[in-house]
């Protein structure tokens, strides 16, 4: 279908009973939305990434289609899971209910419904899908922020992405919450967003900082907080910013931390980081073998730097690690 031209809100209904259709096309749009209709449900998902839609009207019982499986679909694909849903149904059980929660509807309306009722969700959940939209587009920014800051220091690679991938799986590996493992692969992009405020005299510097450029470099992390604070959605991102230069025994920055003072998800995130540095090849070292790497993250252990307990889990996961790589290549060989 085609839109008009206006900044009116999109709504588009999926429902196959007329009467209820033109009463929703009818009483929304006197309301002032622009509303457009699914020709088929089994279109529905490249519709709506077509259209991008305010807020999405679905029957749930339709003839050939299941309401509860389409509004999953669309909750799952990255185009398609900032638009709010509202399932229609006639069906007053408890089950439906629940089994539209799941599917992760974001309101679950009784027919014959409350016209006043429905605007009134429609408006809230309209409203709340751009607000989502504005913080959406935020996070791409800061993003694409550290992408250009990667993109300056050609010597770090790729070390973003696997930063991503090595934090999914070792807080798997860990059994992290959900989104206690999102906040650690954000973090392998976000973590030194703040380098963009550090000049490149002595971000790309090749020789050692004098005490002066240590003291600039270090500033990075509270300028990281500083840029990624306002939106709320990176609030539990906060702490790997600010922290992720501090150790077990103090000594590093910017606060002092000692021992658990530093938050657990930052202490994970660190050897993560030091880890794929230290296995990385730089201008100033070769890359190290994994078992060196673990060595080394030993023997700091062994000064004080790191916390003992989550060392000795990390090896462990690098070393399970390391065996399924193995049964992998042999079994594909």
């Amino acid at each position: 279908m085609t839109w008009s031209t206006s900044t009116r809100s999109k709504i588009l209904v999926l429902d196959t009973d007329p009467s209820s259709r033109f009463l929703l096309n009818s009483l929304l749009t006197v309301e002032g939305y622009d509303v457009g209709e699914v020709s088929s449900a089994a279109t529905i998902l490249e519709q709506v990434v077509e259209d991008n839609p305010d807020l999405v009207l679905l029957d749930l019982f339709m003839p050939g289609a299941n309401g509860f499986e389409l509004c999953r679909r669309l909750k799952q694909n990255e185009q398609t899971r900032l638009v709010p849903v509202v399932l229609l149904t006639s069906c007053q059980d408890q089950r439906s209910r629940l089994r539209g929660i799941e599917a992760g509807s974001d309101e679950f309306l009784i027919k014959p419904f409350d016209p006043l009722e429905l605007l009134a969700r429609i408006k809230s959940l309209v409203y709340q899908k751009r607000s989502n939209e504005d913080l959406d587009h935020a996070e791409q920014a800061l993003f694409s922020i550290a992408k250009a800051i990667e993109s300056r220091d050609p010597n770090t690679g790729d070390h973003c992405e696997r930063l991503m991938m090595q934090g999914k799986a070792f807080g798997e590996f860990l059994r992290l919450p959900h989104a206690e493992i999102r906040n650690l692969m954000w973090s392998g992009y976000l973590h030194d967003i703040g380098k963009v405020g550090i000049p490149d005299a002595v971000l790309l510097k090749p020789g050692a900082l004098t005490l002066a450029e240590q003291e600039t470099m270090r500033q990075h992390v509270l300028i990281g907080e500083q840029i990624c604070r306002p939106l709320r959605t990176m609030q539990g991102l906060l702490p790997i910013i600010r922290h992720h230069h501090e150790r077990w025994d103090g000594s590093g920055y910017p606060d002092g931390l000692v021992g658990d003072q530093i938050p657990y998800l930052v202490q994970v995130f660190q050897i993560l980081d030091i880890y794929d540095a230290l296995t990385s090849e730089r201008p100033y070292k070769r890359a190290f073998t994994d078992d060196k790497a673990l060595e080394i993250l030993v023997e700091e252990t062994a000064k004080g730097w790191r916390n003992p307990m989550l060392v000795e889990q990390f090896i462990k996961y690098i070393r399970l690690t390391q065996r399924s790589e193995v049964l992998l290549a042999s079994a594909t060989s």
